[in-house]
């Protein structure tokens, strides 16, 4: 089974991961950025982690995540070049909203 910590608040955007778990993905929603590096810690890689660039703290989030080896996957608005940019230039794979949720079975099993 795949795990991803998530890194996301909106409840709408925590509600379409839930076509995940017929995948066997589990998926763990974090609120902070500490909480999310905390939850990293007891994991074994594989794991994804899954940023909202809209999260004040979603730049600590991807750090949290490149420092457990994980997978780094940010999304946010398309017209927010300068979070996505920064996100990019974080190290992470970086999606506007709307790509990542229709891709977002292939993108996490």
């Amino acid at each position: 089974m795949s795990v991803v910590v998530a890194l996301v608040g909106d409840l709408m955007d925590r509600s379409r991961f839930d076509v995940l778990g017929a995948q066997s993905v589990d998926v763990r929603f974090v609120g902070t950025a500490e909480q999310l590096d905390e939850q990293l810690q007891g994991l074994t890689p594989p794991v994804t982690v899954v940023v909202d660039l809209a999260r004040p703290d979603a730049l600590d989030g991807i750090a949290a995540g490149h420092r457990q080896a994980a997978r780094v996957l940010a999304y946010g608005s398309h017209v927010d070049r300068d979070r996505l940019d920064a996100a990019r230039a974080a190290g992470a794979e970086v999606l506007a909203r709307s790509a990542f949720f229709s891709r977002l079975p292939d993108l996490l099993t």
